[in-house]
């Protein structure tokens, strides 16, 4: 084993972990806004014991989000050093805006947020929570941008005297083609987690508690599955759009997350796959016909190209090496990333059924697989990202940097072995603290962050 190897666990283990609690805030800012919005319209304290409640889940994540977020800009001088030589001048400017633009709104808006419930005047406080909202959408937009740049580097030219990406065109890297259905990929995906979350709390509160707040978090179980429902529709979308660019710009991974091994017209969707990979084979392939070409080019009968012709022709561009990525990963990350997610959105389809005219599930069994949508939707999202960073392998940078050549050449195999282990010990410490303050607050309900006052009551307007 290399420094190399235990790098790339690293920055997988701690990307993936640190993901868990960015969809999340991203789709609970804006529920907590909408639900903030609707107290504000109507004055019912329903919808202000709701906005109390989630929001109190909401800033436990964001911190979080916000610690575990601070070890990725490390990892970059610590074990990727050449990487960070190489795109520091193209990253420096969605980055910048990412920090000095989009996290100072949202840092600063939710602290305003948070202290201004007796201080602000309604509608400012409001804006304020809608503020923080819309910064941390915009910071997802500026990291994916710098995401999608590695994927498909656009706007740069490479500095012959030091071998440097230099950024000539931020216009073009911010509307990259990529960071666009990235974008709405990941928002819809991150919709259908916090959906999904507020799902999961309310049905375990109308399951297993009779409080006065079942009102409430009916209210809740149907605004939660409306939300997966709706930002279900805009990953199905968006996912689309995601194929197409990936068989153009991306065409091995699309061609590993398949096991397609030789360029075919027209081209079957796998659904399931026994392959010999060093046979170049598939031993077991059962499709479903035309659907792959159609998902790749818009037409059924359209050529896929295999991995066996990319390959040669890479070592043609590129020179001799392997620029296969891992073949099984990919393609079992494919299949649990559609897979889950389906199995989340459709929760979200089925539970505005069974909840339509202010009806409530009779069974517990029925609560149990609400709750269920949440952890397969986390999962879906993981297997996403697998699924996009490995298969840009071997490339940091596509057609430009190589991950054996982005590592830091002064790191040892110990210096990164003992950073791996504090790392996942800190992790798993920080874990413990995450669910043990997400359940004691789901325990406790909405009473411990309201005041109160009867359920249906409205409230008159505030003049704080």
């Amino acid at each position: 084993m290399e420094a190399l190897d235990l790098a790339r666990w690293q920055f997988g283990i701690t990307t993936i972990y640190h993901f868990l609690f960015v969809p999340l805030t991203i789709g609970l800012s804006v529920v907590v806004a909408a639900l903030q919005t609707a107290w504000h319209r109507t004055g019912r304290v329903e919808y202000l014991r709701a906005t109390r409640f989630f929001g109190k889940l909401f800033l436990i994540n964001f911190a979080m989000g916000v610690v575990t977020g601070i070890v990725q800009e490390f990892q970059f001088g610590m074990n990727w050093s050449t990487y960070s030589t190489f795109v520091g001048d193209v990253f420096g400017a969605p980055l910048a805006l990412e920090a000095l633009l989009a996290f100072f709104l949202e840092s600063t808006f939710i602290g305003l947020w948070i202290f201004g419930w007796d201080k602000l005047p309604k509608r400012v406080h409001l804006a304020t929570i809608w503020v923080a909202a819309i910064g941390s959408n915009l910071s997802a937009y500026f990291i994916l941008a710098a995401n999608a740049w590695m994927r498909h580097p656009v706007g740069f030219e490479v500095n012959a005297d030091t071998g440097r990406a230099q950024l000539t065109d931020i216009g073009a890297v911010l509307t990259n083609p990529q960071a666009w259905s990235t974008y709405l990929h990941v928002l819809g995906a991150s919709f259908v987690v916090a959906g999904l979350f507020v799902v999961a709390v309310s049905a375990y509160r109308l399951w297993r508690h009779r409080d006065p707040d079942s009102e409430m978090f009916r209210k809740t179980l149907r605004a939660g599955l409306l939300t997966t429902v709706v930002a279900g529709a805009v990953v199905l979308a968006s996912g689309d759009l995601q194929a197409k660019l990936m068989a153009q710009d991306e065409p091995m991974k699309l061609a590993a997350a398949e096991a397609l091994w030789r360029t075919e017209a027209p081209t079957g969707f796998s659904l399931f796959a026994v392959g010999d990979v060093e046979g170049s084979r598939n031993v077991v392939n059962v499709q479903v016909p035309y659907v792959l070409s159609f998902l790749a080019t818009g037409d059924p009968g359209g050529e896929v190209e295999g991995i066996v012709d990319l390959q040669e022709r890479f070592e043609e561009q590129f020179g001799p090496g392997d620029y296969v990525p891992n073949v099984p990963v990919l393609y079992w990350a494919f299949r649990l990333m559609m897979g889950l997610g389906g199995a989340a959105i459709g929760v979200g389809v089925v539970g505005l059924w069974l909840t339509r005219r202010g009806r409530l599930p009779r069974h517990g069994w029925m609560y149990g697989v609400a709750m269920l949508g949440l952890p397969a939707a986390l999962a879906a999202n993981i297997a996403g990202w697998i699924l996009t960073e490995i298969g840009r392998q071997p490339w940091t940078v596509v057609g430009q940097l190589l991950t054996a050549a982005s590592v830091s050449p002064g790191v040892s195999l110990g210096q990164v072995a003992f950073s791996l282990t504090v790392f996942t010990l800190l992790y798993g410490a920080l874990a413990v603290v995450e669910v043990r303050l997400l359940w004691r607050y789901v325990q406790a309900g909405p009473a411990h962050v309201t005041p109160d006052v009867e359920p249906g009551a409205r409230v008159p307007a505030f003049t704080y």
